[in-house]
């Protein structure tokens, strides 16, 4: 072959060959993770308040960025009356967390592994988080049974 009939096909395949790889991969490359790539912002948490009923917040300013190549970061920033705020996840009313991430198709569930966060008890965890979509907007919720929180966030 030619040198540069060679040099073309090489470019081609390394542009052509990752796409059908890539959609041929339901490990970690099926259309509920595609959907997941990109920028998103806060929408609303709904999350149950010491008396048990729901509370539906929409001041809270936050960030979820997943990218291709499988990394993700989070930060939330919670209203002045709120600034006091600290939880497992918050601290002092900011929350921020950043790592990879794996997606599992087949129950819709994505992982964070937290490789640094704001609140350092995150940090080697892996956080679980079911995901649906709806009406173009990202719901995501803890798998844990005692966690009752749901973020809703829509593309950026």
């Amino acid at each position: 072959m030619r040198p540069g009939i060679t040099s073309l096909l090489a470019i081609l395949a390394s542009v052509f060959l990752p796409t059908i790889a890539t959609a041929q991969d339901p490990s970690g490359y099926g259309p509920g993770r595609e959907k997941l790539i990109g920028a998103w912002h806060l929408v609303s948490i709904e999350s149950p308040g010491p008396d048990g009923k729901l509370n539906h917040f929409t001041d809270i300013k936050g960030q979820l960025i997943y990218t291709r190549d499988g990394h993700m970061s989070v930060q939330l920033m919670y209203p002045p009356s709120q600034s006091n705020l600290s939880n497992d996840y918050v601290l002092n009313g900011y929350e921020a967390s950043f790592g990879t991430y794996e997606v599992d198709e087949g129950t819709h569930i994505v992982t964070h592994h937290v490789e640094a966060s704001v609140t350092r008890g995150l940090v080697g965890k892996d956080l679980a988080r079911a995901f649906h979509f709806s009406n173009g907007n990202l719901i995501i919720k803890s798998v844990r049974p005692n966690e009752h929180w749901a973020v809703t966030w829509k593309p950026d």
